[in-house]
């Protein structure tokens, strides 16, 4: 993890809230969707196979901990998770909670509509949300960046 560097797209389009024992955990600042997104930290991994076996469990066991708690603290009608990469190479697993009344609902999320950033108190409350649902995970350490 020496090495590891975020994709410059990611710091700019997200806000760091931890970190896993493998992943960073980010915040995408689109308010429209609570989007959450994790980036296995090694560097110049483009694809799950790339990682090796022990690491790519340990990425799925932070996925379905992620996946449990949006379902917790957000309720949505459906859960969204992929890996796409076509505009940031970097591997990076998206969750975006889905609701029926969400501004792009059924459609995909990309390129629908323009991102709409997140207020202080909007973000304050997305982040207390999750992690109060991450905060019996064990193996998450939260960012000192003021918002906790």
């Amino acid at each position: 993890m020496a090495n590891f560097v975020l994709h410059p797209q990611l710091a700019r389009d997200c806000h760091v809230l931890g970190h896993f024992q493998l992943s960073l955990l980010l915040l995408l600042n689109d308010s429209q969707y609570p989007w959450f997104v994790l980036v296995p930290q090694q560097p110049d991994v483009r694809e799950i196979h790339h990682l090796g076996a022990v690491d790519q469990q340990q990425l799925l066991r932070e996925s379905s901990v992620l996946a449990s708690a949006i379902e917790s603290a957000f309720k949505p009608d459906k859960l969204n998770i992929a890996a796409l990469g076509n505009i940031v190479p970097q591997l990076h697993i998206h969750h975006i909670a889905r609701f029926r009344n969400d501004p792009a609902w059924p459609a995909p999320v990309w390129g629908k509509l323009p991102p709409v950033k997140y207020s202080s108190e909007r973000l304050r409350s997305v982040i207390e949300c999750i992690s109060s649902e991450l905060s019996g995970a064990g193996d998450i350490t939260f960012s000192r960046s003021g918002y906790f």
